[in-house]
């Protein structure tokens, strides 16, 4: 045996030793709730089980605080006190809203406005809770856009204040809130100690370090034909991964189908897409960009994910075709293995 072959046969006895004592040693605690309106999955992986449940414990207390924070349901919410001085005055927030709008701001520029905190004026020409029987009228519709608009949410660095300069505008977190959540959470368990661990906020996930068997995180893209189904797999570590998609929520009229994804330039519901899966660093922006490339479009939304760095995305059509970003890996055979 040469010395560079024995080099290698001990390399993989190291890596396989390791694991396995990565798998002996590690311990799962996982806890699944309802958390802004969707299920939550967190778990932590740890050698004592005490740790892992507290850090368990202060995800689940951190993510309870972004609800509070963004919610436009709470009237208490200082998100709820912007949109109640809209077209009157500027309202002073805390920091980490301010830079949470910020940031959004910047997609909004990125995507040319089509990702948009303000779109949240439409709420009330779009039901999704089994309520809407017809169509919005052109004049309802054009009504709702002529409130939305990103360039007009002011935002003063100094004095840490938001103000949205017309009456009737309204900014909501629904493209991105979930994301930012699963993100802070990640951060909380990770300070607590908690160096492998998951947060899947309602399809919004984040991973970092390895599973309980001292593999990377296997995570399923849902087949938007059937959402029992997985029809590819990911591994994954360190990464986040959204997938946004019109098979859950949407409604039927005059048997055509209106999902919840709606282009704020047009008031309608995007169509010609089926799903977006983004991976990247952050859940909030795969979160963001997830939406943008599903109103922008198969060909254009693409454009977009290849010409940022570290990013990645899988669309699927609505003629059911599989499209990824340049440099996307996935494995089909793995995903009809599951299923059968």
């Amino acid at each position: 045996m040469t010395r560079k072959r024995a080099l290698l046969v001990l390399a993989l006895f190291c890596f396989f030793v390791s694991i396995e004592s990565f798998a002996a040693e590690q311990k799962a605690r996982k806890q699944i709730l309802k958390l802004m309106g969707s299920r939550f999955e967190i778990t932590a992986i740890h050698n004592d089980e005490e740790v892992a449940d507290k850090a368990v414990r202060l995800g689940i207390a951190e993510i309870a605080r972004i609800e509070a924070l963004i919610s436009s349901w709470d009237p208490q919410s200082q998100t709820s006190e912007i949109v109640r001085q809209a077209g009157i005055k500027p309202v002073v927030v805390d920091k980490e809203l301010f830079d949470l709008i910020e940031r959004a701001l910047k997609v909004s520029r990125l995507t040319q406005g089509i990702f948009d905190i303000s779109y949240a004026s439409m709420d009330k020409i779009w039901k999704y809770d089994g309520s809407m029987t017809k169509l919005p009228t052109d004049e309802e519709r054009l009504a709702s856009i002529s409130k939305i608009g990103y360039k007009r949410i002011i935002l003063n660095r100094e004095e840490l204040s938001v103000y949205l300069t017309e009456k009737g505008m309204k900014i909501g977190f629904g493209a991105i809130g979930k994301g930012y959540a699963a993100d802070r959470a990640k951060t909380v368990m990770q300070e607590a100690g908690i160096k492998n661990g998951l947060v899947n906020a309602g399809g919004d996930l984040t991973a970092w370090g390895r599973q309980e068997n001292g593999k990377d995180w296997g995570i399923g893209i849902t087949d938007p034909r059937d959402n029992t189904r997985t029809f590819s797999w990911l591994r994954i570590s360190d990464s986040a991964v959204v997938t946004s998609g019109n098979y859950e929520r949407f409604v039927e009229i005059d048997g055509k189908t209106y999902g919840h994804i709606i282009n704020p330039t047009t008031g309608w519901p995007a169509s010609g897409i089926r799903s977006v899966t983004v991976i990247c660093p952050s859940a909030e922006l795969a979160d963001a960009l997830a939406t943008s490339v599903f109103i922008l479009g198969e060909k254009e939304g693409l454009k977009l994910i290849n010409s940022l760095n570290g990013i990645e995305c899988l669309v699927v059509n609505s003629q059911d075709e599989i499209i990824t970003s340049d440099n996307m890996e996935l494995n089909f055979q793995n995903a009809q293995a599951q299923n059968d």
